[in-house]
């Protein structure tokens, strides 16, 4: 086995976006994530919505209509 190729492993520091940290161990010396297991809703069992935006609605009011790309076309 040859020496010397391997990166180096050390602490790391992960940080969520809702402001839980944790320490374990990688190859980077910090890790940000989006979601963790304190803000996840399958291990929190909280549902968090993140429609701030109102997207679906926006999405909804877009299809409802005679969109133009999806109507089919009549043979002459």
């Amino acid at each position: 086995m040859k020496e010397n190729i391997h990166p180096k492993y050390q602490e790391t520091v992960v940080k969520c976006g809702c402001g839980n940290s944790f320490t374990t161990r990688s190859t980077r010396k910090e890790i940000v994530v989006d979601v963790c297991n304190v803000c996840h809703p399958f291990y929190s069992g909280k549902e968090r919505f993140l429609d701030s935006g109102g997207r679906i609605e926006k999405f909804k009011n877009k299809f409802a209509g005679n969109y133009a790309s999806l109507t089919k076309k009549k043979k002459k």
